[in-house]
């Protein structure tokens, strides 16, 4: 998450679409064979495209995520990532963003609505992305 306007805005990342990247770029032949989903980035500009990427160094039209992650919705540099080898590799695409009004979201943390934590690379590009992080213990049952 990050400040890109007069409020905090982030991308939900754990919510693949029914949707293939192939079919988001018809136009591009070569991604016809790519299965990937694309992803619900959240419900704010829906029919925006965003993008999480690892690069070494931080590019151009992009934004620090974490270390080695960048965000942007630059369409030049995200057909430059789609143009490589392996175009999907550590990249995740998604349609729209969260958004909270200027306030919101703290007052969200401050009624636990929300935890901080760090951003993990891992969590972004692995293949459980569904379920990034592991889900709490349940509690054993006593008798």
């Amino acid at each position: 998450m990050n400040d890109l306007g007069p409020g905090p805005v982030g991308i939900i990342i754990n919510r693949p679409m029914p949707i293939p990247v192939s079919r988001l770029f018809p136009d591009i032949e070569r991604l016809a064979h790519v299965h990937e989903k694309v992803y619900f980035g959240g419900p704010v500009d829906f029919g925006t495209v965003w993008f999480l990427f690892r690069a070494v160094k931080p590019p151009e039209h992009a934004i620090k995520a974490c270390d080695g992650v960048y965000l942007s919705a630059d369409r030049q540099l995200l057909l430059q990532l789609l143009g490589r080898n392996k175009p999907m590799d550590s990249l995740r695409i998604f349609l729209g963003h969260a958004g909270w009004a200027p306030g919101q979201l703290e007052a969200e943390i401050e009624r636990s609505d929300w935890t901080a934590k760090p951003a993990e690379m891992g969590a972004i590009f692995s293949g459980k992305s569904e379920h990034p992080w592991p889900s709490p213990q349940e509690p054993e049952n006593s008798i």
